[in-house]
């Protein structure tokens, strides 16, 4: 059973910075695109960043230039740098596999809660 283990959120001032961290287990992540995804209130999950098996990443549009994704295949766990951090930013963080199928992607895990305000 794939799990997912969310770390690193907090409350931070506008223009501050955070670093998640999801460590993954009951699967190696070389095998999987990897993603951040982000569910505020009132709103579906929707993807911020994601990585593929080789290192690439992707980032949605509001986030580009102030987030920077990673991985580390040794150590089974992905990361999320948060930099600028605004208000539309609050939100809880999940991480998961990116499959070709997104009918085939594990339960989300507890996810870790970013809160900016000032």
């Amino acid at each position: 059973q794939v799990q997912f283990v969310e770390s690193g959120g907090g409350l931070v001032q506008p223009g501050g910075s955070l670093t998640l961290s999801c460590e993954v287990s009951g699967t190696a992540i070389s095998r999987w695109a990897m993603g951040w995804w982000r569910h505020s209130p009132g709103t579906r999950r929707i993807l911020v960043a994601q990585i593929t098996g080789n290192g690439g990443p992707n980032y949605a549009t509001a986030v580009k230039g102030r987030f920077t994704i990673s991985r580390d295949n040794a150590k089974n766990t992905i990361s999320l740098q948060m930099d600028s951090l605004t208000l539309e930013d609050t939100g809880g963080y999940y991480c998961n596999l990116i499959p070709p199928n997104p009918n085939d992607r594990p339960n989300w895990g507890q996810g870790t809660q970013v809160t900016v305000s000032s």
